[in-house]
């Protein structure tokens, strides 16, 4: 074998790992043998997220100053153990579907062998897979991508997910940031349609634009964005994905979607300084072991009525 190819088992599945010492983040050093520790070490934490949700790989073969692609369809060199699930999507005819066979990373060998691809980013819907389902029908959450605008930070945005928080309460909201410039706030739903969750999200989103036009814009166009922060409610559309919780972004350094809690926003707001929100894969390791997951409670699903009998 290859000197640059390591034999190696992660939870009873063999892996062949390739280019270890190959530098993905030129800016820092980092390489793909620690993008890949990062993966298996932070899997517990992560995978309750992205578990049954049809995954979309954004790879970076040459790194983050690379060029790059989206993975939606599932490499057809995959290992025979890496689950998939077919999604049917609309072609480019409005009356015309196409199925795409999505790759399930559901078990720590599948995202070390992602993470082995070069994916450094993770997407995922807002809705999972359920049995014998094979296309969404609820939302599991609404999201709210805040997104700061020229002139802003994701200082702006703390401030502007407390607006959110003032209008439907703390208790199933939680927060992480992007891992890159913005924040992204999320609600727990139950049985909500896919449908209703997106024009539910702009409703709210348009109604805290009306009353703090100085702060917000919910409309894309980014002219009107100087100074603003976009509540993005698109991103609860069925066909989108965001970026998921624990997932690295190709970020000069390699940062990542880390779960916050509201004092660290406050805090964040009232500093004004966007460093306080900003977390590398260490941080992120040292941050679980000692916190846990911040947004473990997002992912609780009720459970069905036992049947009569």
């Amino acid at each position: 074998m290859s000197p640059d190819r390591v034999e190696t088992e992660v939870d009873g599945k063999r892996l062949t790992l390739s280019n270890l010492e190959k530098v993905l983040y030129p800016e820092t050093g980092f390489t793909k043998g620690e993008i890949i520790r990062y993966y298996a070490e932070i899997a517990e934490a992560m995978l309750p997220h992205i578990k049954q949700r049809p995954m979309t790989l954004k790879r970076y073969p040459s790194g983050v100053d690379g060029s790059s692609f989206y993975e939606k369809h599932a490499p057809a060199h995959r290992p025979a153990w890496v689950r998939t699930a077919a999604v049917a999507h609309s072609g480019r005819s409005r009356n015309e579907e196409e199925e795409i066979d999505y790759v399930l990373v559901n078990d720590r060998p599948t995202l070390v062998w992602a993470a082995n691809l070069a994916a450094i980013e993770f997407h995922v819907p807002l809705w999972h897979l359920g049995r014998g389902v094979s296309a969404p029908k609820n939302s599991d959450h609404m999201v709210f991508d805040l997104d700061p605008g020229p002139g802003t930070t994701i200082v702006e945005c703390c401030k502007v997910a407390r607006l959110i928080t003032a209008r439907v309460g703390e208790e199933s909201v939680f927060a992480k940031t992007s891992g890159s410039k913005g924040l992204q706030v999320y609600m727990r739903l139950n049985r909500v349609s896919v449908e209703k969750s997106n024009e539910n999200a702009h409703e709210l989103a348009k109604a805290i634009e009306v009353d703090h036009p100085d702060m917000v814009v919910s409309n894309m166009r980014k002219e009107l964005r100087n100074g603003r922060v976009l509540i993005d409610w698109s991103q609860n559309s069925p066909a989108k994905t965001t970026v998921a919780v624990y997932s690295l972004r190709a970020r000069p350094e390699p940062t990542v979607s880390t779960p916050v809690t509201w004092a660290e926003i406050d805090a964040c707001a009232k500093s004004g300084d966007p460093s306080e929100l900003s977390f590398k894969a260490a941080d992120v390791l040292r941050r679980v072991q000692k916190l846990g997951d911040l947004m473990a409670t997002l992912e609780a699903r009720p459970k069905p009525s036992p049947r009569a009998h």
